[in-house]
């Protein structure tokens, strides 16, 4: 009786796992190829080798993109190095990178390791730079003054707070004030793994403001990339292992109210969205797998896609780029200014094409 009671829940367990490993597979999209789809003029920017996994584009085109991040079962080609942030000007034609100089006494640049990033701008033209930071594979937020004659970063604050453990992405709505996903809800790692292939959907979002701090939307399935409609009515969210994007309502008090959500055959990352047009565009992974799992021999793809009229009952949703890994592995982030598209990527270079 014993023995058939062992064999029954080993069975049982056997049962369970090979579940949660098709989930697991399916989540990841493991078995998707890509068909490429080029754009004419695509060149790749000179001085990134080690990741662009977010990027941010002023009025002016000076574009600033985080680089050198190490993040836990993820590749990284300089793993001994701290990040950077960069800037790149995209009224060059021949796009030069410089490394922003970083300001201030109490900021250790030794362990900086840039994520997510978002840019406000004041009613006196003060631009900040808000920069999700993981020292010792913790999370912080960085709050900078860019000083654009002297190309650096002058470090204002650094902001911890428990409602924010395992920071991805940010949206600034003011200098300290800021939405922000938390791709996971464990901060263990070996918690972590497990709350990543058991599909557990516990990752949130959160307001951040000096005087309140509050989560507003919670139940992803790795919470990523975060963004804000030009008029500031709509905060839209992609929940990467579930292939969706969510649209959310902002109200006064900042709280958020789901309004819908679009499915995508790919992982979508950072959220990007052009201020005139409003239309989004997402860097994305059409097979994950080969971003958790890297094998140089066979790399991540990377897919570029374009979301139009997204509050309307049918969005266009087209792939604009999308390449198997041959020029650009694991792309993130995707941004247009003036023609041109940047395209940043976890761990690889950047790609810089005429639309």
């Amino acid at each position: 009786m014993a023995k058939l009671m062992v064999l029954t829940l080993l069975g049982l367990g056997l049962a369970l796992f090979r579940d949660h490993r098709a989930s697991y597979l399916t989540r990841l999209n493991a078995f998707r190829e890509v068909t490429p789809v080029e754009l004419p003029n695509c060149n790749l920017v000179k001085g990134i080798e080690t990741g662009s996994e977010d990027l941010e584009i002023l009025p002016n085109g000076l574009a600033f993109i985080s680089s050198g991040l190490r993040y836990p079962g993820i590749k990284s080609f300089e793993p001994d190095k701290p990040g950077k942030m960069l800037l790149v000007d995209l009224n060059e034609e021949d796009q030069t990178v410089l490394e922003l100089k970083i300001i201030g006494s109490k900021f250790d640049e030794s362990s900086f390791n840039p994520h997510g990033i978002s840019t406000f701008t004041d009613e006196d033209n003060t631009v900040y730079l808000l920069v999700v930071n993981h020292p010792d594979f913790k999370s912080t937020v960085e709050v900078f003054k860019f000083q654009e004659e002297e190309k650096s970063l002058l470090h204002l604050k650094t902001i911890r707070h428990k409602l924010l453990p395992n920071l991805n992405d940010i949206v600034a709505v003011g200098p300290e004030h800021f939405y922000a996903t938390n791709d996971h809800y464990f901060t263990d790692v070996y918690l972590k793994s497990w709350e990543l292939y058991l599909g557990l959907a516990w990752s949130y979002v959160v307001y951040y403001s000096p005087t309140e701090v509050q989560v507003m939307a919670d139940g992803f399935d790795f919470a990523n990339g975060i963004n804000i409609s030009p008029d500031g009515k709509y905060v839209y969210i992609s929940e990467l292992l579930a292939h969706k994007i969510h649209v959310y309502e902002k109200h006064a008090n900042w709280t958020l109210t789901p309004l819908k959500s679009l499915d995508f055959n790919t992982l979508v990352d950072n959220i990007s969205v052009d201020p005139v047009t409003g239309d989004l565009w997402v860097g994305c992974h059409p097979n994950g797998i080969r971003i958790f799992f890297y094998d140089s021999e066979n790399p991540p793809a990377s897919e570029v896609i374009r979301i139009q009229n997204i509050l309307t009952e049918e969005p266009k949703v087209r792939v604009v780029y999308a390449d198997n890994g041959t020029v650009l592995q694991g792309s993130t982030v995707a941004s247009v200014y003036k023609g041109k598209l940047l395209v940043g990527t976890v761990f690889h270079k950047a790609l810089c094409c005429e639309l």
